[in-house]
């Protein structure tokens, strides 16, 4: 069993609901990038409880908890690193409009694994959040495949949940790309 399975099948023990994003919901949607971790997203903020992942701990497997403060974008982190597996980084978020990211995802194939991963408007809407240009070239490589117009429409009805500086930088991503 791979690293992302086990951690993954932790998560479901505990019924938190999560999904892969970053680079590897990228490669779902066609867009392939150079990464060796992968990133899932959760909300279930009991899992920066360093003991529920006590028993990857026992079986060899690095868990960093990085609790985020008040003013962090994220409620916490926790990276698993094992010898001869991809890391997995479960980023655990802590705002209400990345509930509806976990509601709408589906089943895809990552890493070999089927896992419920983020739809490309979903990860717009996460890459605008983080707002890093290499958030925004992923934006644009999204915006340049065929459903380019359903992700404009679906991203433009979700924006306004997102602080004024992520819509700012949707408004000069469309302007750049028109």
């Amino acid at each position: 069993m791979t690293l992302v399975e086990r951690v993954a099948a932790i998560l479901d023990q505990a019924g938190a609901r999560y999904a892969v994003i970053g680079a590897a919901a990228m490669a779902v949607h066609g867009i392939a990038r150079s990464t060796r971790d992968i990133d899932l997203l959760t909300l279930s903020a009991d899992c920066i409880d360093g003991t529920r992942w006590e028993r990857l701990s026992d079986s060899g497997v690095n868990v960093s908890v990085a609790r985020g403060d008040a003013d962090d974008p994220l409620a916490g982190v926790i990276r698993f690193d094992q010898a001869g597996q991809r890391p997995v980084d479960l980023l655990v978020g802590r705002h209400r409009w990345q509930h509806r990211l976990l509601d709408r995802a589906e089943p895809a194939l990552s890493g070999g694994t089927l896992l419920p991963t983020a739809l490309a408007r979903d990860l717009v809407l996460l890459k605008l959040f983080a707002g890093g240009s290499q958030d925004a070239w992923d934006i644009e490589q999204l915006l340049a495949g065929p459903d380019r117009g359903t992700l404009v429409t679906d991203v433009s009805g979700d924006i306004q949940d997102l602080p004024a500086p992520c819509r700012a930088l949707w408004l000069r991503i469309l302007a750049a790309a028109s």
